[in-house]
């Protein structure tokens, strides 16, 4: 039988980190510790080396995004937890700012139980959680408008033209299913793309791909 999923939740309302544990702990997975803000997550990432961090982006002393940065600081692994943010904005700047620190995704505060727990799951399978809408509205309004929160400074001189092409269409949101049928190539060998854009630009998940990618000019807001 395989290990549970550990989660660690840090969230400065007392009354959301007891529902999110009794919703994870009945969906199976392992509640190892909770934080009421971003000092207390990163210490509480540290001692319990969760697989996955629910991580509110607004807190008091240290605020998610901050946390997050400290908790994905280190090289690129796979013993990194993945990160989740949880807002009550589903365009927010911080959310925006912690995708690019290496956040897997967000979730509103409102997620629904079935979908909180399948969310946790999906990040620690090494998928992007991710509303592609959604999320490219989000990126599109704040990419490069405020350096100070742009932590991706990736070279993309490195990728292929048909990795530059895969990056391209990933970041406008499209799936696996439909970058095969787009570029006539199996599912395989789209993920087998995916995977060296990942290792050569050194990040963690789709996420941080599609940053990457206007961050860099390879899209620009309201193209295509």
């Amino acid at each position: 039988m395989s290990e549970p999923l550990r989660v660690v939740v840090a969230d400065d309302q007392a009354l959301v980190r007891t529902g999110f544990r009794m919703i994870l702990t009945a969906g199976g997975i392992e509640v190892v510790a909770d934080a009421a803000d971003g000092a207390e997550a990163v210490d509480a990432v540290r001692r319990t080396r969760p697989d996955v961090v629910l991580m509110d982006v607004r807190m008091p002393r240290m605020d998610g995004l901050e946390a997050t940065r400290r908790v994905l600081g280190g090289p690129v692994t796979a013993a990194a937890p993945r990160v989740i943010i949880l807002t009550t904005f589903d365009l927010d700047q911080y959310v925006y700012a912690a995708l690019s620190a290496g956040a897997s995704g967000f979730l509103l505060k409102d997620v629904s139980p079935e979908h909180l727990v399948a969310a946790v799951r999906l990040v620690r399978s090494g998928d992007a959680l991710l509303a592609p809408a959604i999320t490219r509205r989000l990126i599109e309004r704040y990419a490069n408008r405020d350096g100070r929160t742009a932590t991706l400074h990736r070279d993309l001189a490195g990728l292929t033209p048909r990795e530059l092409e895969v990056l391209r269409l990933l970041a406008r949101g499209l799936s696996n299913a439909e970058l095969a049928a787009g570029l006539q190539l199996s599912d395989a060998t789209v993920k087998t793309h995916i995977a060296r854009i990942l290792s050569k630009l050194q990040l963690r998940d789709r996420a941080q791909a599609i940053v990457a990618a206007y961050e860099t000019g390879l899209v620009t807001p309201g193209s295509g």
